[in-house]
């Protein structure tokens, strides 16, 4: 786990469906352009809002344009119940090179059972865990030596880390060298993470922009710190745009606008955006230098 994976949306149909021939085509956009892997079922693609029978059209779609690129597919999975998780993991693995399993979220369990549930879903199924920690979100902070005893399980490859911020925790975790990659999952973020060792980020953002997430970190493996703050710089506000509002309806609406999905449509309880919120985001995109 390296580099820059996009964190896919999930289009929809005028009527309400899934779009899978949008999908596609914004799947094979982020490869073309760069992106190192592809994460499906994830916060941004809605998941939670999705049935069943389009969980799974979603699946099939992102596994077949993951081998088409001979890229990997990171697979979003996991409830606040470790059981539920392990079934949901199970029914997802034979179409995933990794499992993105979040932090057991609402309960507010003890780190103790929140490294418990990471071996027991690791245990049920044969691809590698990504744990997700995402406190702003979970409501459960976890230590760096909770963080650092779930990258030491046998079944985890890695981490998509999402403090909100560069703390002590984030510091402490990647001063430790774990051998296992911790990717940043605050897009605002990576340029930071990557320069403090981090392997990647799962960016949203990287749908509408890959190939300028891709060079940035690009340059930082190159050891090219200042053509990567360059990107950062650029980035910056149109990361910040698009997070202005719940998450994803202003980057739905950017890709409309762009042509790489057909519609902007979210599901509720998420709303259309704002019009002004999307012109800004289409605004500091279509700055981008690159």
């Amino acid at each position: 786990m390296h580099g820059i994976h996009a964190s896919l949306v999930t289009p929809f149909t005028a009527s309400g469906e899934v779009d899978a021939k949008s999908l596609e085509r914004l799947a094979d956009h982020c490869l073309e352009n760069g992106a190192d892997g592809l994460v499906a079922l994830g916060t941004t693609g809605e998941a939670a809002l999705l049935s069943a029978a389009e969980q799974r059209t979603v699946l099939e779609v992102c596994r077949g344009v993951s081998i088409e690129h001979g890229t990997p597919l990171t697979v979003g999975a996991g409830t606040m119940g470790t059981e539920d998780s392990i079934r949901q993991a199970r029914e997802r693995a034979p179409l995933a090179d990794a499992l993105l399993v979040v932090v057991p979220y609402y309960l507010r369990p003890s780190e103790e059972g929140v490294i418990d549930h990471f071996a027991a879903v690791g245990a049920a199924v044969d691809v590698p865990l990504i744990p997700y920690n995402v406190p702003y979100r979970t409501a459960k902070p976890l230590s760096a030596d909770a963080l650092l005893a779930i990258l030491a399980l046998d079944c985890v490859a890695g981490m998509k880390h999402c403090a909100g911020a560069i703390d002590q925790d984030t510091l402490a975790v990647l001063a430790a060298d774990s051998g296992k990659a911790v990717l940043s999952g605050d897009d605002a973020f990576i340029y930071p993470m990557l320069q403090l060792g981090a392997a990647g980020g799962v960016a949203a953002c990287a749908c509408l922009a890959p190939a300028a997430y891709a060079a940035m970190a690009r340059a930082t493996r190159e050891g090219n710190a200042a053509r990567a703050l360059t990107f950062h710089n650029a980035l910056l506000p149109m990361a910040e745009a698009l997070f202005c509002e719940p998450s994803p309806a202003v980057l739905k609406a950017c890709l409309a606008d762009e042509g790489l999905i057909d519609d902007p449509a979210v599901r509720a309880p998420l709303h259309a955006p704002r019009p002004e919120s999307v012109v800004t985001a289409l605004n500091a995109f279509r700055r981008l230098p690159f």
